[in-house]
């Protein structure tokens, strides 16, 4: 870099000064290879030796280029400790960097004012304090500990984040933020270095100064201290094997520049130095692999607040700004898409070209798509080129394959030739930029940018609705194309591709269809609305369709089209529903869901604020009482239940007023429905449950009902205990506290999830006092009982004689709390035949308590005590009962029970003598090898009947692989057998592979 000859007469003269013994310092200094630049020589002594102060200064800058002469001379200076010297040298270098402020902030103003927004846009955020707070916290954001060394600013098209990006360099550039933090700030335009030659990282930083006054030099002394802005990044085309390409540390070396931003990414390049990278999407497959811990925050664009300022400030009406801001709220799609101001000003240009001819414009417009296609529509009949039906045609069969060309390849910036290469006319060309459908880029000669990437993604959705054969990329057809686009954007759940497909569904009204035709004058395909059916039917069918596959961005699509003969049949194939309805979602959910006449099963999580009433308390003209639109659209959704073919409803984690399940239980009382389960946990308010009882005494259909993981209070309970009491009510499972000896027809019970620490003794023991109690099933799972309620449970058992299935898991009932129960289980009458007791805080003395229970109740077949610190000696005592021939048990789970190879030594030795356990699992213990060998001699054992042995993370290795594979030929009825979590070796995997591969094996499953 050069640098004038004023500032080596300074740099002179500070030599000058030095004292001769300085003088020689200061030439040691130069040998000293910490002191130099990077990769720098040193200068021979011999030259050094005998230099005056004006040789000294020849050499240093013959061996020290540009700035570089500054950085070692303050560098040795400060070594030298000469404070005052130093003072003056850093003033000097200030001069430099002063100078690149100055050029940097006109450069970004320059840019800035070139960008030819449209002329009646509004620009809200111009408070510098507000500004300032925001661009502090993108670069000091709170709960990220130290300051993150890269930052990933992500946001859809449109919210702002390069003009961020772009404050962050100017505002550092006025002197007003980040002085202390960063000496130099870079800013890098990714679509600028596409078609870049190869160069250095000076020469990429360079690029925009002619004259080459960047302090590059003087800048990479402190690597630290340097902040790079590397804004567009999903512009950027990645060289190809990025994984594979060799690290590289020298900014001097010559590469595509493409290759050097990648090297700058990664922490290869300048790895202390600071980075600001701007995307749409942070968590794109090739930016995770490239960034080194990023920091990501996203960008909201305006929310809703800033979008009713803008409306108000663009139509000067606060009346009016309320009406567009209610309307916007209504689609989900294009609520989200007004956190981009020039979506808001989309809307807007619209609306206002429409209102002098259409004052109802605002009932008519449902959809994102018509609001663009009368945007475009309304634009274009103030387009003053006279062309030919044909001629207009072709055009816009070129500009919509431009876009979805540019959408193929991330591209959103045009250049002449890809222009030319489409064959796009120069009249249009004027035309779109005067329309402020296209616009200049600022800072790239010739080129062209849409003025919102939505304006894009339009006319590539349009692309393949409008007639025509090839696609826009080349290789395959239009079909072929656009189902790639639907695939990616509704079955992988790409983001990038959702506004495409919401698009292109929209562009199928017929109405909307024609009305493009006429307006654009192009030609839209007759058989696009039977090529979406074929893809959908196709979809229904296969078994590609992964889990990741969402029902509300499909059914955003499908509102989108208004058709609802088309919807029908694309539906008519559903049968299963899982739907999170919020204010946003709740539109286009009720239109698509009245339409799902097929549908066996449905969750739906409500979350949208319904009406208090049924009736809104406005009247029309002739005093008809109007019906709010969310209230018709809620009877659209509980519409679904009249075709007859749902069985199940799941409303868990919904909040819903009185009014909405008031609605609700009337539609499920409905002779047409045949809903048979219904599940209604953590409903919020709990009052509205009591609802219904409407359904409970209407619905003779209804066998299973859920209410656990709700509070419902005495008053509420009562209630419903009074209600199952009614001859119509045909519950028969039923997950909540109730009177059970009221209902002869509840066969299984869940309080699963619920507090009973503090339910009243006499109450818990009076519902289950009595014969006429059908109950079989009882799960208390994570109830809160502890030992002091274990004896109201023993109880339970006492008093119900019907009862085969007892959960007790994640309950704190210790060995005191079992000791109560085991002496139920004792009882001639106790019918119990599986009991869980998993994490139930038991130690040895319970397996001395269930062993003498198992030798009285012949009857319990299945037993877990998983996760219980038995040890060896609870180990030992249940062994004792297995041994013994009384003992019925066919079931048992050890796993996680803390014993080791003694406990497992006796337990193998009783199972050599039961010739009636079918399934043990003891995963979970360190049993090592010393208890596998044991175990695999008594799996050789004639009495041993086990089918399924579960050994998972026992500390068993290759030393027990022998007599494993010797097991296995020997007992045949052993067929399923979890080995995961041990460090078996590939010896010991070999030799277990060779046994598999033996006849007399019989294993069907090995884990």
């Amino acid at each position: 870099m050069a640098v004038d000859n004023r500032l080596y007469d300074k740099l002179l003269s500070h030599l000058r000064r030095l004292d001769r013994y300085q003088l020689e310092e200061f030439k040691l200094g130069l040998q000293s290879p910490q002191l130099l630049p990077e990769s720098s020589q040193k200068i021979p002594w011999a030259n050094l030796k005998a230099a005056d102060p004006m040789d000294l200064m020849c050499l240093l800058k013959e061996n020290f280029p540009g700035q570089q002469v500054w950085n070692v001379t303050l560098r040795i200076s400060e070594d030298m400790k000469l404070t005052s010297l130093c003072e003056e040298l850093r003033a000097q270098m200030n001069v430099h960097r002063g100078r690149y402020r100055v050029r940097l902030k006109a450069w970004l103003l320059g840019m800035w004012d070139n960008i030819p927004w449209p002329e009646d846009h509004i620009y809200l955020r111009n408070f510098r304090e507000r500004e300032h707070e925001e661009l502090r916290r993108l670069l000091y954001p709170k709960g990220s500990g130290a300051q993150p060394r890269t930052i990933v600013l992500h946001g859809p098209a449109g919210v702002g984040k390069t003009t961020l990006a772009m404050k962050v360099v100017l505002h550092w550039a006025e002197g007003l933020l980040f002085q202390h933090s960063f000496e130099y700030v870079f800013y890098i335009s990714c679509h600028h270095i596409r078609d870049m030659e190869d160069t250095t990282l000076v020469g990429l930083l360079s690029r925009d100064w002619a004259d080459s006054q960047i302090p590059i030099q003087h800048a990479m002394t402190h690597p630290e201290r340097l902040l790079f802005v590397i804004d567009g990044f999903e512009e950027m085309t990645l060289p190809s094997e990025v994984d594979h390409r060799p690290p590289c540390t020298n900014w001097d070396q010559r590469l595509p520049a493409a290759s050097i931003l990648l090297h700058l990414l990664k922490k290869e390049l300048l790895p202390t130095a600071t980075l600001l990278v701007t995307t749409r999407d942070c968590l794109s497959e090739d930016l995770k692999q490239l960034l080194l811990h990023p920091w990501c925050l996203q960008i909201p664009g305006f929310t809703e607040g800033d979008q009713k300022e803008y409306f108000f400030r663009y139509f000067r009406d606060r009346n009016e700004a309320n009406k567009v801001t209610q309307w916007v709220r209504k689609n989900e799609a294009l609520s989200h898409a007004c956190s981009a101001p020039l979506v808001c000003w989309t809307v807007c240009s619209c609306l206002k070209r429409q209102m002098p001819r259409r004052p109802s414009f605002w009932l008519n417009a449902q959809t994102t798509t018509s609001l663009y296609a009368y945007f475009f529509s309304s634009v274009f009949e103030t387009a003053e080129v006279s062309w030919s039906k044909q001629c207009w045609s072709e055009q816009w069969q070129a500009l919509c394959s431009l876009a979805a060309h540019g959408m193929w390849s991330s591209n959103f910036t045009f250049s002449k030739e890809d222009v030319g290469h489409r064959r796009l006319r120069a009249p249009l060309i004027r035309c779109l930029l005067r329309l402020n459908i296209l616009r200049k880029v600022s800072d790239c000669e010739d080129c062209l940018t849409f003025t919102h990437q939505s304006f894009q993604v339009f006319l590539g959705a349009m692309f393949y609705v409008l007639r025509g054969k090839d696609g826009a990329v080349g290789g395959l057809s239009k079909h072929q194309e656009m189902r790639v686009v639907l695939d990616d954007a509704l079955v992988d759940a790409n983001s990038y591709w959702h506004q495409t497909a919401l698009f292109t569904f929209g562009l199928l009204n017929q109405d909307l269809a024609r009305q493009v035709e006429d307006a654009l004058h192009c030609q839209m395909s007759p058989r696009i609305m039977d090529e979406l059916l074929q893809w959908a039917e196709e979809l229904s069918v296969s078994d590609m369709v992964p889990y990741s596959f969402e029902l509300p961005p499909f059914f955003q699509c499908l509102y989108e089209t208004q058709e609802e003969t088309f919807v029908k049949q694309v539906l008519s194939h559903l049968l299963e529903a899982d739907l999170e309805v919020g204010d946003l979602q709740l539109q286009a959910t009720s239109f698509c869901l009245r339409h799902c006449q097929r549908l066996s099963k449905l969750r739906l999580s409500v979350s949208c604020l319904l009406p208090q009433t049924e009736l809104t308390s406005r009247r029309d003209t002739s005093g008809t009482r109007l019906v709010s639109s969310k209230t018709r659209q809620w009877q659209d959704i509980c519409s679904v239940f009249h075709y007859g073919n749902m069985s199940e409803l799941d409303l868990s984690n919904s909040k819903l007023n009185a009014a909405a399940m008031r609605k609700l239980c009337y539609e499920l009382r409905n002779p047409r429905c045949k809903l048979q389960r219904l599940t209604c946990k953590s409903i919020t308010p709990v009052r509205v449950l009591k609802e219904l009882v409407l359904l409970l005494h209407g619905n003779n259909r209804l066998t299973h009902l859920n209410l656990s993981s709700n509070k419902l209070g005495v008053a509420l309970s009562m209630m419903i205990f009074r209600t199952l009491k009614h001859s119509a009510c045909k519950l028969k499972y039923l997950c909540l506290f109730m009177e059970l000896n009221k209902n002869a027809s509840l066969r299984f019970l869940s309080l699963g999830d619920n507090d009973l620490s503090n339910i009243e003794v006499k109450s818990f023991q009076k519902s289950f006092d009595t014969s006429k109690c059908a109950l079989r099933e009882l799960s208390l799972e994570k109830c809160s009982l502890s030992a002091a309620r274990a004896e109201e449970v023993a109880s339970v058992l006492s008093s119900t004689q019907r009862t085969t299935h007892l959960c007790l898991a994640f309950n704190q009932l210790q060995d005191k709390g079992l000791q109560w129960l085991c002496a139920s289980l004792s009882l001639p009458g106790c019918a119990l035949r599986r009991l869980v007791l998993c994490s139930c805080e038991l130690g040895a003395p319970s397996g001395r308590h269930l062993a003498d229970a198992l030798l009285q109740n012949q009857g319990l077949t299945h037993l877990s005590l998983r996760r219980n610190r038995l040890g060896d000696e609870g180990v030992r005592s249940l062994s004792e009962a297995l041994s013994h021939k009384d003992c019925s048990l066919q079931n048992l789970d050890l796993s996680e029970c803390a014993f080791e190879a003694e406990g497992c030594w006796v337990l193998a030795e009783a199972l050599g003598r039961n010739s009636g356990l079918k399934v043990l699992d003891v995963g979970g213990n360190r049993i090592q090898d010393a208890g596998g060998k044991r175990l695999c001699a008594a799996l050789k054992q004639p009495s041993c009947t086990l089918n399924t042995l579960g050994l998972e993370s026992c500390s068993l290795t290759s030393a027990c692989c022998k007599d494993l594979s010797s097991a296995l030929s020997v007992r045949k009825s052993l067929v399923n057998l979890n080995l995961l979590g041990n460090d078996l070796g590939p010896e010991g995997v070999n030799t277990l592979w060779k046994s598999l591969q033996k006849p007399s094996c019989k294993l069907q499953k090995l884990g």
